[in-house]
């Protein structure tokens, strides 16, 4: 007689199982790191935003005027209103807009706000001022508390 050869029922459940653990526990980490990425491209693209602000400002000599229709707020017209600044608008994952010119044109802030529906839904606005300052509001309450002024608390 010889030896049948092959898996058992049982052999092939244990392994499913043993898959299915595994990406239980994988998939989680994997959507964070996700996030993660997604979030530190909008911070990039923030920084090559503040740069085409300041390249506004060196012909301007004022940051006023560099929002979409000469406008100093909203979508800029001064680089991409969107992160990943690199891909189609379809594939954002960020918006990003001039949100305050101050009176005088010497100043502004900018944010990058998470878009609904994407996976970085909820993930917090990143902010860039014009004297440096980075925020993130981690907690997605709205505003930018002291302890959320750096980009990767």
């Amino acid at each position: 007689m010889t030896k049948p050869s092959g898996f058992t029922l049982i052999e092939v459940m244990i392994a499913v199982v043993i898959v299915g653990i595994i990406a239980a526990i994988g998939y989680p980490s994997y959507q964070s790191m996700l996030v993660s990425t997604n979030r530190s491209t909008a911070q990039a693209d923030l920084m090559g935003f503040a740069s085409a602000m300041e390249r506004h400002y060196a012909t301007t000599f004022s940051y006023a005027g560099a929002a979409a229709g000469g406008s100093d707020t909203g979508a800029p017209a001064v680089f991409a209103a969107h992160s990943p600044s690199t891909e189609p608008a379809g594939k954002k994952k960020y918006t990003l807009t001039i949100h305050a010119v101050s009176a005088d044109g010497s100043s502004y802030e900018l944010r990058a706000v998470p878009v609904s529906g994407s996976p970085q839904a909820g993930d917090g606005t990143l902010y860039y001022f014009s004297d440096g300052r980075k925020a993130w509001d981690q907690n997605s309450d709205g505003s930018v508390g002291g302890s959320e002024y750096c980009w990767s608390c």
